[in-house]
């Protein structure tokens, strides 16, 4: 006969700490939740992922000198630790063109990545707005693919209610951008923002929504056109 241990009465000490482990618990996997919907520490940075490129050996010492911006408003942003080369990603334009990131060969490009879904976007989207009318030009654009893939004027209609103008409208409703920078170990969520050097190489990463026309935006991004 197998005899039971009789049970021990817990103390009030040990019922707070078991409370409290439940809590860390409750916490953790709330936090993971938040990091699979909208990608915040789910990236992986250092990773090796995505193929490196020997060509972009100078994009890595471009983001040692651009350390020291990535504070403030953008101190999550990731700068690159190895010569990463972005997937040539494919897109449409407003009138449905396709259009290759590869076209904009010769400028620094902050590619952004949001869907009308995602609260964080839609409240980063006059950022990026700003951002564009800013330093947009030769040198800058910020290119802000949607990727809601069911109603094709919700995201035009949202654009147009908040007063957006300066950003040019760029759409993916197949989804395979963001499911390419997945793979590639580059998004995990939205947004997700990448910032391309002049020869396509990444330069830095950002899970997560950003203040995109802070002044520490704006510092750091004037340093990546200046070379």
């Amino acid at each position: 006969m197998t005899v039971q241990p009789p049970d021990v009465p817990r103390s009030p000490s040990s019922r707070v700490q078991m409370l409290r482990l439940m809590l860390v618990a409750a916490l953790v996997g709330a936090a993971a939740g938040l990091a699979a919907v909208y990608g915040i520490g789910g990236l992986i940075r250092n990773g090796t992922s995505v193929a490196t490129d020997p060509a972009c050996g100078a994009t890595v010492e471009m983001a040692r000198r651009l350390a020291s911006h990535a504070r403030g408003e953008i101190a999550a942003l990731a700068l690159a630790s190895a010569p990463r080369r972005v997937p040539d990603l494919v897109f449409r334009d407003g009138e449905g063109k396709p259009v290759r990131l590869a076209d904009f060969r010769g400028r620094i490009v902050l590619l952004n990545l949001w869907a009308t879904w995602c609260v964080p976007c839609r409240k980063e989207m006059p950022a990026l707005d700003a951002l564009e009318r800013t330093l947009g030009g030769p040198d800058f654009t910020v290119v802000a693919v949607n990727i809601d893939n069911r109603d094709p004027e919700k995201p035009r209609r949202f654009l147009a209610e908040i007063g957006i103008q300066s950003l040019r409208y760029f759409e993916d409703p197949s989804t395979g951008v963001f499911q390419e920078l997945k793979r590639a170990g580059r998004a995990v969520g939205l947004p997700t923002s990448l910032i391309v050097d002049r020869q396509g190489c990444e330069l830095g990463v950002l899970a997560g929504p950003a203040e995109w026309g802070s002044e520490d935006a704006l510092s750091l991004l004037r340093a990546a056109i200046g070379g």
